[in-house]
Formats: structure tokens, C-alpha cells, sequence
């Protein structure tokens, strides 16, 4: 059981208790999530099993596609639909298709996010959620984000009522928030907003259709097929440059040996998935910090 299982999350859950349930009915030691989602967020959640846990962080960073819908006309606590409301202004005119368009234009690209209170960040030593239970407001840090792609999907041409809600579609960089982003879209509209549903439909090549539910994998664990529903650790690792190497070399590769470095690897700037023959990733290698013309091992499977 060694592999990634790619979860379609549902809602209610945290990510912590979907690993611990995939655990439990896949009977294995060693799971880890590669991207925490929220529990009133559903959708992609890979799940690394056995010795995929050890591939989690180069599968974290890769971009995110969500699904979502923006309430405008009122604030929640949490920025979500799960908090308190604690701002209500109703929408007292029309807002257009072309203006919600442009503020879309206007928040494309690098933007700086802060934080919400009700999040994992940490700041001395504890989580900002934990200062929020404890009724207590801390500086957060601004972080800088990347949204590559924001498009409305409501193909109204106007909006109107007290509160006014559409869908959108975002791909973003790692570690943007994207209720903090739907807030940013009422603040420009004039309105206090927050992010009424969300769905993540990607995470770097893994879609929401090729997801599997919990009765899939309870279904297939009881008739002794789960295995099949597992990505290779080769395939987990699309976005890394791939390196075959024989039997002879795949022995030293397993023992940990150093090795030279290709030339067509020369200008390397991270790591490498060495495959065998069978296509099997074996390990990972990266240059070696001093020794010019080697490789050295980061990762080993076997």
C-alpha cells in the first residue's frame, strides 16, 4: 500500500479525520495529507500511503483550482459560511457583470493576503485560531500569493438583492486562503463578503474526477482491490525531471550510494526521481552541495 490515494473530501470533515479513516479501513501505519482543507471545503485531497508519505512535501506546492461561491452583503467571523455574522450592509444597488469582472482583473497575479484569524497560521509558537477561541485579536503576517487564474462563471449581467451571491473559479499558488480572497472582492465592491461554498477541483494535476469517495475505498477494502485505487510514487512525481537507471546502478541507488551526475542533469535545481527499468521511482537525488560532478540521495524507497 505504498502510494498516493486521491480523496474527494467531503463536508463535515477535517483533513486529519479523513487520514485517520483512510487508515483505519486500508489497515496501513503510515498516511499524511499533502494540503490541509478546511471542513465545510469538499473536493481533491491527496492521502500519501506508506512510503508516498515521504514524497507529501513536493506535492504541496504545487497550484491549487477551487470551485466557490461569493456572498456579498454581509461578514462572518471565520470569512466562511461556519462563522457568526458580524457585519451587515445590504446591497442597495445593482452591480454589474463588467464590475465584478474588473475587480476580478484587478486582484490577478501577485497579490499580498493576511492571514484569517480562524487559521493554522502560527504566530509565537501558537495558531491564530487558538488566540481566536481565546477571544484574543493578534498582528498577523502578510504573505504574498499568486492567483494565475479568477473567472465569474454566473452568466447574469446584473445582480441585485439585499445580498447578492455568485460562483466563481480560482487557480492560486500554495497558501492562499481563498475565503480572505472573497472578502478582497466584496471590500472592492463597496460590501462586507464572505465565501458561502467551496470546492477544491484540482491540486497540481489531480482533478476532482478522478477522486474516489469512502465507499470506494470501503467497497474495494473489503474485496481485497484497494491497492488498485493507488497512484505509483512515479506518477505522484509528474512534475520532476525523470532519470532511468539499469538493475546494476538501481542496487547502489537502494544502499544509497552517490553517483555521477548526468550531463543532461547538469543544471539541475532540484531533485530527480530515479526510475528502474520497470519505470519504478527507486529514489530521489539532488546535486551534491560540494562535491562538483555528483549526486547525492534525498530520498530512498527501497
Amino acid at each position: 500500500m505504498d502510494g498516493v490515494l486521491l480523496l474527494n473530501k467531503p463536508k463535515g470533515m477535517t483533513s486529519h479525520d479523513c487520514v485517520a479513516k483512510v487508515r483505519r479501513l486500508l489497515g496501513v501505519k503510515k498516511a499524511g495529507h499533502t494540503g490541509t482543507l478546511d471542513p465545510n471545503v469538499s473536493g481533491v485531497l491527496p492521502i500519501c500511503l506508506g512510503k508516498a508519505t515521504r514524497i507529501a512535501e513536493f506535492l504541496t506546492g504545487v497550484t491549487k483550482t477551487y470551485e466557490g461561491e461569493v456572498t456579498i452583503g454581509a461578514a462572518t467571523t471565520t470569512e466562511d459560511a461556519d462563522g457568526d455574522i458580524i457585519a451587515v450592509r445590504p446591497v442597495d444597488r445593482p452591480i454589474a457583470r463588467a464590475e465584478i469582472e474588473a475587480v476580478f482583473h484587478s486582484l490577478t497575479g501577485d497579490i499580498e493576503q493576511t492571514p484569517p484569524m480562524y487559521s493554522a497560521v502560527k504566530v509565537g509558537g501558537k495558531k491564530l485560531y487558538e488566540y481566536a477561541r481565546a477571544g484574543i485579536e493578534v498582528e498577523r503576517p502578510t504573505r504574498r500569493v499568486t492567483i494565475y487564474e479568477l473567472e465569474l462563471l454566473d452568466e447574469r449581467e446584473q445582480f441585485a438583492g439585499e445580498t447578492v451571491s455568485f460562483r466563481f473559479r480560482v487557480t492560486c499558488s500554495k497558501g492562499t486562503y481563498v475565503r480572505t480572497l472573497a472578502v478582497m472582492i466584496g471590500e472592492q465592491l463597496g460590501y462586507p463578503a464572505y465565501m458561502s461554498d467551496l470546492t477544491r477541483t484540482a491540486s497540481g494535476p489531480f482533478r476532482l474526477e478522478d477522486c474516489v469517495t469512502f465507499e470506494d475505498v470501503e467497497r474495494r477494502a473489503a474485496d481485497g482491490t484497494a491497492a488498485s485505487l493507488l497512484i505509483p510514487i512515479e506518477r505522484a512525481l509528474f512534475h520532476l525531471p525523470k532519470y532511468e537507471i539499469n538493475d546494476k546502478v538501481a542496487e547502489k541507488v537502494k544502499n544509497g550510494a552517490l553517483l555521477r551526475l548526468p550531463a543532461f542533469l547538469q543544471k539541475l535545481d532540484g531533485p530527480v526521481v530515479l526510475v528502474s527499468p520497470e519505470r519504478e521511482a527507486l529514489a530521489l537525488y539532488v546535486k551534491h552541495p560540494v562535491r562538483p560532478g555528483l549526486m547525492k540521495p534525498l530520498k530512498v524507497f527501497h
